[in-house]
């Protein structure tokens, strides 16, 4: 019907800036080359950084219908998005929930999300803070990397990326949040963020050999998060 599932690669961005690749540019092209009438709406898509299933609409009451639905799915207490992850480490536990609050901290020149393990009620009346959940399981581990099936409960930018550092096991190419978990003899623990500038992820020679990277290579590897399933009513 209205409906059109696509899979984005990533690092394309849904809006961009003028002159800037993005989905909602190739859109037009897109229409074209269907052979359809109406215009197309993005329903849902990953952000920028992410891979994944991407849901457009040519109906403009289909793509407010669906909206509201994910709204209403999360506030019922529904996980109507399942994205997977490769981590860097293996989580303690192989399946649990991660629950913290996440703001916009700036950090010098630039605006960073970071968590904030106990907000306080005025923060989070004032949205200064958003109480954030992501319900994860572990669905295989090797060689110090895991396979993780993640499902937000709510929406805020980077929250997944945040969640898997405080469970010491950033996503694979995560090169804004990783410098977060530092590691002494071996066991990872999580730093301030003040103390963790933002920088190309660090990891293993051997992982760097299994994966065919040299560390020049590195900081072009793409983050491993993607959108796989959205549950529709």
């Amino acid at each position: 019907g209205a409906l059109l599932a696509l899979n984005k690669p990533p690092g394309l961005p849904v809006l961009g800036q003028p002159g800037e690749l993005s989905l909602d540019a190739l859109l037009p092209v897109l229409r074209r080359r269907l052979g359809l009438p109406a215009e197309f709406h993005v329903v849902k898509a990953p952000a920028r950084q992410c891979s994944g299933l991407v849901l457009l609409s040519s109906c403009y009451h289909t793509t407010k219908k669906l909206q509201q639905f994910f709204t209403k799915a999360r506030q019922r207490g529904q996980y109507p998005a399942t994205y997977c992850a490769v981590t860097v480490g293996v989580p303690a536990e192989a399946e649990g929930e991660i629950r913290t609050g996440l703001c916009w901290q700036q950090q010098g020149d630039t605006a960073m999300v970071v968590p904030v393990p106990a907000p306080g009620r005025h923060s989070l009346a004032r949205k200064e803070v958003k109480s954030t959940l992501t319900r994860y399981r572990v669905l295989g581990a090797r060689g110090g990397c895991a396979l993780l099936q993640l499902q937000p409960k709510t929406a805020f930018p980077e929250q997944l990326q945040v969640h898997l550092t405080l469970l010491l096991c950033p996503a694979l190419g995560d090169h804004e949040h990783s410098s977060r978990v530092g590691s002494v003899l071996g066991v990872p623990f999580l730093l301030p963020p003040e103390a963790a500038p933002t920088r190309t992820q660090v990891l293993d020679e051997e992982l760097l050999s299994r994966l065919g990277l040299s560390p020049q290579q590195l900081r072009h590897l793409p983050l491993h998060i993607h959108l796989q399933e959205l549950v529709l009513p």
